[in-house]
C-alpha cells in the first residue's frame, strides 16, 4: 500500500474515531516548558530542581514542583526503528506496518494543532546507520516520512540494533524541549536505559513498544528452524518439549519485567502496540491512563 493510500485509509478508519476524543478541548496532553501553570505535584527523582516551588515546599515540608502547560506549538519527534526485527508479523501485518499506522495517526493529529513533526530513523542499511528528517508541517511532509518508512531497505549484513547509539544521537540532535515518540520493539541488549533516562528528563517522552503475540508464546509446532532477523543466527528447536516452552515463557516474562523497569526508571510512559490490536482503541486507552496519572500526580 502506498503512503498516500495508507494515510487516506487511516483518515477514514482511525482519525475520525480519535479526533475530538484524543485532543478534545484540553490544550494539550503535554506538560513542560510554558508560561501557564498546569499543576503542582511532589518532587520525583527525575525532575529538574529548577522547577521546585519553594513556597509550597516550605508549607508542606515536602518538595513540590510546578508543571506548566506546554506551549501550543511544539516539535514532535518520532524516533523510528526499522531494523530487521521490525519486519516480523505472524498475522495480517508486521511491526513496521503498525509503526507506519501509528506515525500516520499521531503526526496527523499533532499537525492539526499546529505542531511540526520530524523523524530520526534507525536503519543499519543507511551509510551511518541513521536517517534524519527535519521537523516540518504539511501533508506532503508526512507522506515523505511514511514513504521513507515504507521503502527503507533491509541490511544484508549481520548486526545488532544499536539502540544506545540511536538514542544518544537523538539526545544530541534535539536541543529544544520536544515531544518524543520512541517507536521500537526494543529487542537486543539493555544498554540504552541511561540514554532513554536522559531523554525522559529533558523531553516529554513516550516509548511506543511494538510486539507480535507470536514472540510472547512459543507454539507446540514440532521441529522449527528459527532465524534471528538481525544476526542471521539459526536455531533448530523441538517445540514439543514442554519444559523448553515453559523456560521460553519464563525468559519472556523476565524480559517484560526488565523492560517495564527500564521505562519506569527513565520516567517515560510506555505504550504497548500489538500487531493484532486495534490502533485506535490502544491509543484511546493509553490517553485515558496518561490523563488519570497526570491528575493523580
Amino acid at each position: 500500500m502506498s503512503a498516500e493510500a495508507l494515510l487516506q485509509q487511516l483518515e477514514w478508519t482511525v482519525l475520525r474515531r480519535l479526533d475530538g476524543l484524543l485532543q478534545g478541548d484540553h490544550k494539550t496532553l503535554f506538560r513542560g516548558s510554558g508560561l501557564e501553570l498546569a499543576d503542582l505535584r511532589e518532587y520525583q527523582a527525575h525532575d529538574d530542581v529548577r522547577h521546585i516551588d519553594w513556597n509550597v515546599t516550605a508549607r508542606m515540608q515536602t518538595p513540590f514542583v510546578r508543571e506548566h502547560q506546554e506551549d501550543r506549538e511544539i516539535s514532535a519527534w518520532f524516533l523510528l526503528d526499522v531494523s530487521g526485527s521490525m519486519d516480523f508479523g505472524s498475522a495480517n501485518q508486521t511491526k513496521r506496518q503498525v509503526m507506519m499506522n501509528f506515525v500516520g495517526v499521531m503526526a496527523k493529529l499533532l499537525m492539526k494543532r499546529g505542531n511540526r513533526i520530524g523523524a530520526l530513523i534507525l536503519n543499519p542499511a543507511e551509510p551511518d546507520g541513521f536517517k534524519h528528517i527535519p521537523a516540518r508541517m504539511g501533508r506532503r511532509h508526512l507522506l515523505h516520512v511514511l514513504h521513507v518508512l515504507e521503502t527503507s531497505p533491509q541490511t544484508q549484513q549481520t548486526h545488532q540494533t544499536p539502540l544506545n547509539e540511536w538514542l544518544s544521537r537523538a539526545n544530541g540532535l534535539l536541543k529544544r524541549r520536544s515531544s518524543v515518540f520512541v517507536v521500537s520493539d526494543f529487542m537486543g541488549d539493555f544498554n540504552w536505559s541511561s540514554e532513554l533516562s536522559a531523554m525522559g528528563r529533558r523531553h516529554d517522552t513516550v516509548a511506543a513498544r511494538l510486539f507480535d503475540p507470536a514472540e510472547m508464546n512459543l507454539p507446540n509446532a514440532g521441529l522449527m528452524l528459527l532465524q534471528d532477523s538481525e544476526t542471521a543466527q539459526q536455531l533448530l528447536l523441538d517445540t514439543t518439549n514442554a519444559k523448553f516452552r515453559n523456560r521460553y515463557a519464563q525468559l519472556v516474562e523476565e524480559r517484560e519485567q526488565q523492560l517495564a523497569t527500564c521505562f519506569a526508571q527513565a520516567g517515560v510512559d510506555a505504550l504497548e502496540l500489538s500487531t493484532q490490536d486495534d490502533l485506535a482503541s490502544a491509543l484511546l486507552q493509553f490517553s485515558e491512563l496518561r490523563k488519570r496519572r497526570v491528575w493523580r500526580a
